[in-house]
């Protein structure tokens, strides 16, 4: 993993979920980065599973979720960059709802790239949950790649 903190280049954003339509923006994203001579800021937001038989949330489950979140953010850039990015590439791990952790990134960055639908269960909408909300909120410009 590539970071650039304290870095004066541009930075756009991507939103990463493991769907198709992240890994199209993913590939995106990259490409705009290049053009612009940015650093790719890829973000992937995770939390851990819910457990309703619990009053506490076990130290192991909280690791597990974060390193199997991990591992999925390194596969989608390996996936759809390869093992020598043509862009500088800061992989963002960010504990949350994913449409919070976008709209926290897009403070700092000159553009802000997400899937026009993720994982989520609505297959019929034009955009999913955290695409609308990113668009309606985000304090940067932002692109909507379809699948």
């Amino acid at each position: 993993m590539t970071t650039t903190e304290g870095a004066s280049a541009p930075v756009v954003a991507v939103g990463v979920d493991g769907s198709e339509g992240a890994a199209k923006a993913l590939a995106f994203a990259a490409e705009e980065a290049r053009l612009r001579g940015a650093t790719l800021r890829v973000v992937q937001a995770w939390s851990v599973p819910p457990v309703t038989t619990l009053t506490y949330v076990p130290a192991e489950l909280f690791d597990d979720a974060r390193l199997e979140a991990e591992r999925e953010l390194d596969q989608q850039v390996t996936a759809a960059l390869g093992f020598e990015p043509h862009v500088v590439v800061d992989k963002r791990l960010v504990e949350g709802p994913p449409a919070q952790a976008l709209l926290e990134q897009s403070g700092d960055v000159v553009l802000l790239v997400v899937g026009s639908r993720g994982r989520g269960g609505f297959g019929g909408l034009v955009l999913g949950s955290v695409s609308t909300q990113v668009v309606h909120h985000a304090t940067c410009p932002v692109t909507v790649v379809r699948g």
